[in-house]
């Protein structure tokens, strides 16, 4: 119960009107590229994969196939405290090609915060709310969480309004498996 609680008092957190502009970014960009590190970077993975089913030319930083970000495309970066530096680095290149980013953090102060075109505060815990003010879980898992969560509602959201059928969604899965 201690887990979908704190889950719910982030999503009573977030600001929908940064969430909605962020969905515009995506869909009007040639393409849409994701970083992150550890579980952050695993959330967002499976953020990239959804974004695929909505037609989206996506892209997951690191991987060999991932070509040069270039202008108008959109980096999504999570970094709880916003300073994680791969992520920090990548954010800072994309705006030096002309991407825009949307930043998932908790920290709107952050480097990733002043790197971003659009700032998605999850009020969560980083990974050193060592005392446990924040959340009762342990090292930012529930950061964590509401990234896979969110980024979810936000497919979701996008999904809906497109009035695509899942069934249209699904010829984009994958079929190598």
């Amino acid at each position: 119960m201690a887990i979908s609680s704190e889950v719910d008092q982030v999503r009573k957190g977030v600001q929908p009107a940064a969430w909605t502009r962020a969905g515009e970014l995506l869909l009007k960009a040639p393409a849409v590229f994701t970083v992150g590190a550890g579980r952050s970077g695993l959330a967002l993975q499976m953020a990239a994969m959804r974004f695929m089913h909505l037609g989206l030319s996506t892209h997951v930083v690191g991987e060999t196939t991932a070509p040069a970000i270039g202008p108008g495309d959109v980096l999504v970066a999570a970094s709880g405290s916003g300073t994680t530096s791969r992520v920090v680095r990548a954010a800072e290149t994309a705006r030096s090609q002309g991407a825009n980013v949307v930043a998932l953090t908790t920290a709107p102060e952050s480097a990733l915060a002043k790197a971003a075109t659009e700032i998605l505060v999850i009020p969560a815990a980083d990974k050193q709310d060592f005392d446990g003010t924040t959340s009762a879980q342990y090292a930012g898992s529930l950061f964590e969480q509401s990234v896979l969560l969110l980024t979810d509602a936000l497919f979701h959201a996008l999904w809906r309004s497109s009035g695509t059928q899942a069934r249209e969604l699904w010829r984009l899965h994958a079929n190598l498996e």
